[in-house]
């Protein structure tokens, strides 16, 4: 039997709804703000399929190069990319994909139940925060600081104190229940 190759092909997993996060969406998804330059993360929600076209490919007259407002390509589920576009009741996303040996801009639009605000710059901007602070700090005790990471070195060394070893015998087998 042949393979096929659908437009939602081995999306059985990645679709799919989590553990107890089946039923209704959750209020708060629909009450996020996004703003045009907002970094989100493309997560796939399988219960909402809506806008997805049907027509034949001969049909299409839109763009090539933005995509209907619907559910995203699977290639996309789990990629990260930038606003562009606030609309109703979707977002417009810019993704680099990998073609080949380059990267390819991609616009596509997205609705708000498939996206989330990305959490990859907090721990920089908090880094960059932390820094501003020890700057100002050392300006005005005069010293000189050094702000760059280093990587995590070799745990001290130490001695294991070990409990004293105990001696174990077998039970002898008892015939008698």
């Amino acid at each position: 039997m042949g393979h096929s190759h659908g437009l939602r092909s081995g999306t059985r997993y990645a679709f799919s709804r989590g553990f107890k996060e089946h039923g209704m969406i959750r209020l708060s998804t629909y009450l996020k703000t996004y703003r045009v330059g907002d970094i989100v993360d493309i997560k796939v929600n399988g219960a909402v399929q809506k806008g997805s076209v049907q027509f034949p490919p001969a049909v299409f007259t839109r763009s090539p190069k933005v995509a209907d407002h619907d559910m995203p390509y699977k290639v996309y589920n789990g990629k990260t990319g930038v606003v562009y576009n606030v609309t109703k009741s979707s977002v417009g996303v810019i993704i680099y994909k990998v073609v080949g040996n380059r990267y390819i801009e991609k616009r596509i639009n997205v609705r708000i139940e498939h996206v989330k605000h990305s959490r990859s710059r907090e721990d920089f901007i908090k880094r960059v925060k932390e820094n501003a602070a020890k700057k100002r700090q050392a300006k005005e005790q005069g010293i000189h600081l050094h702000l760059k990471r280093q990587p995590a070195m070799p745990r001290e060394g130490h001695v294991v104190e070990g409990v004293a070893a105990e001696t174990i015998t077998p039970i002898p087998y008892d015939t008698h229940i």
